[in-house]
């Protein structure tokens, strides 16, 4: 046999056929597994995102067309649903603008100030990841309520609403932007400096756009949780409904009085607001990512 009989097993090629492909070979590559591992890990990880994400989403969309399309439309058109999701989405923004606003300030202390107890302060950011947001609902509430020691009232209003929320979002942001902070070349700023450049024109022309991808990342994770978030608003919020009632607290009041529907075509309102959110942050990493890859 000699070496133009010879056909490649790998792409199929035969060098002696004017290198044309096996149409098997071409029409299964694709399902062709490579990486460490292999296809039993891979199998493993879709089951087990399909039973823990995908299957529980699937039921409660399908829950909420239990009625039809105009049972589904009838119930997330609802005046009050209607104005539990705008408050929802208002306060939500709020709260994400301030906390990146904030979590920037922040994290810029925390990366570029030395004081007594910055560790501890570093630590206490984290600290809404482990509190049980009721416990931070009933400490705001007794700080911010009707007995409030400082002689601050919120309870039972908006602004008690985003307090409650900057407070569990708060290290998304501080936490998206710190490590992308770490990394940044201090030389180019000390140039700037030099060169006759304000704290603040360097912070607006070179600091900023460095941090601005974890910026945006970090206010839309803060935003995402927001619109969902339930425990820390439970109490100071007050449920009022068209003033001070969340979405999470009007789906909580559908279930009880057996409407599943209502329920979960609210649910899936915000899972759809979640969903494109989380996209266009997916989005804008990787034009980010292209963006340096390209200046390099």
């Amino acid at each position: 046999m000699t070496v133009t009989d010879r056909i490649d097993t790998e792409t199929g090629d035969d060098p002696g056929l004017g290198g044309s492909v096996a149409p098997s070979r071409r029409r299964w590559s694709w399902l062709r597994v490579t990486g460490s591992v292999g296809p039993l890990g891979i199998a493993t990880a879709v089951l087990w995102l399909s039973v823990i994400v995908l299957l529980p989403l699937a039921a409660l969309t399908v829950t909420s067309f239990d009625e039809g399309w105009s049972g589904f439309w009838a119930a997330i058109s609802a005046p009050a649903a209607v104005d539990a999701l705008r408050i929802t989405v208002l306060v939500s923004v709020i709260v994400a603008l301030v906390n990146v606003v904030m979590g920037t300030l922040v994290a810029w202390v925390l990366v570029r100030d030395r004081f007594p107890g910055k560790g501890i302060v570093n630590a206490l950011i984290d600290l809404p990841f482990a509190l049980p947001t009721i416990v931070a609902s009933i400490v705001l509430l007794a700080l911010y309520g009707p007995q409030s020691p400082i002689d601050i009232h919120l309870s039972a209003t908006q602004p008690g609403l985003v307090v409650a929320l900057a407070f569990v979002t708060l290290p998304f942001v501080v936490r998206s932007v710190q490590p992308v902070l770490i990394e940044a070349d201090k030389e180019v700023e000390q140039a700037a400096l030099s060169l006759g450049a304000d704290n603040w024109t360097t912070f607006r022309r070179i600091v900023l756009p460095t941090l601005a991808p974890s910026i945006i990342s970090g206010g839309g994770l803060a935003f995402a949780r927001a619109i969902g978030e339930y425990g820390s608003v439970v109490l100071i919020g007050g449920n009022i409904p068209r003033k001070t009632e969340m979405a999470s607290q009007y789906i909580q009041k559908q279930i009880e009085i057996d409407r599943p529907v209502n329920a979960a075509a609210v649910s899936v309102a915000l899972l759809v607001i979640s969903f494109v959110t989380l996209l266009v942050l997916r989005l804008l990493a990787e034009r980010s990512a292209r963006k340096e890859q390209a200046t390099r």
